[in-house]
């Protein structure tokens, strides 16, 4: 079993994977097309989504926490349409 990870370092994380998955250099043979650069776009967007999806469900998740997470999941989604489309 993993051990436990407050909220706010989820939070951390999930927004330093999205940078990540901006970050990733476009391949010059195939472009933002080649499907390693996607898998690995989608897989970071996914891991970060991942890292958070049920901090809203926990009973100690303050407003403050749920709206933060519900700005992430939206920012890996324009992530996900910036980079990828």
């Amino acid at each position: 079993m993993s051990p436990f990870i407050p909220a706010a370092e989820r939070i951390q994380r999930a927004r330093l994977l999205i940078q990540k998955a901006r970050d990733l250099p476009v391949p010059s043979v195939g472009g933002k097309y080649d499907f390693s650069y996607i898998a690995q776009v989608k897989a970071l967007l996914q891991e970060a989504r991942d890292l958070i999806k049920y901090i809203p469900k926990t009973p100690s998740a303050s407003a403050e926490v749920k709206e933060q997470v519900r700005q992430i999941m939206q920012e890996a989604d324009q992530a996900n349409k910036e980079i990828l489309h």
